[in-house]
């Protein structure tokens, strides 16, 4: 059986990664840090990671069995629930998945890499084919293939009725190199 947490070859951008091993490399990512219980890890209540990882990561079983029964996913960052209703809105269907992840982007967007380090993916292209398959809306949004850390907060800035940015618009800025994938 291979290991879960080894590190999955990239991928090309257009490939489809089926949910299973999608969701496997999230939670070995997030099983392999130290510190805090999985369920805060990912940001999902015990029993909701306990249907992701029976449907798509059944290797994780036996750590989720381990966690106690009242286990949470921790208290929010001040933004994470405005981030969580912000990827929901843009999703491709009703299901759990997208529920899931909407929690575990939100919850790993406080880290401090790259978005697709923190989801535990070899690379963008890999986070990019995520969001393509569960948020295609959210992709077209972001049609300037913006970081996806920078382009959340600055839709969520945009909500609020202010701007983060220093330069009225991307091309006329200094830290254009800093926002978006070279």
């Amino acid at each position: 059986m291979p290991d879960p947490a080894a590190p999955a070859p990239a991928a090309p951008e257009s490939a489809a990664v089926p949910d299973s091993l999608l969701f496997t490399r999230i939670v070995a990512h997030a099983a392999a840090e130290t510190g805090q219980p999985l369920s805060r890890a990912l940001g999902l209540s015990r029993s909701a990671l306990a249907r992701l990882v029976d449907r798509h990561a059944p290797a994780f079983a036996a750590t989720v069995a381990a966690l106690p029964a009242d286990a949470g996913p921790g208290e929010d960052e001040l933004e994470e629930t405005d981030l969580r209703a912000l990827v929901l809105e843009h999703r491709a269907g009703a299901g759990e998945e997208e529920e899931w992840l909407a929690a575990i982007v939100a919850r790993r967007s406080m880290g401090g890499q790259h978005l697709w380090q923190d989801m535990g993916f070899a690379n963008r292209g890999e986070l990019n084919a995520m969001f393509r398959r569960h948020f295609p809306a959210l992709v077209a949004a972001n049609a300037a293939d913006m970081k996806w850390k920078k382009f959340f907060y600055r839709q969520l800035c945009a909500r609020e009725g202010f701007l983060l940015c220093k330069s009225p618009n991307c091309e006329q800025c200094d830290d254009r190199a800093e926002c978006f994938a070279t």
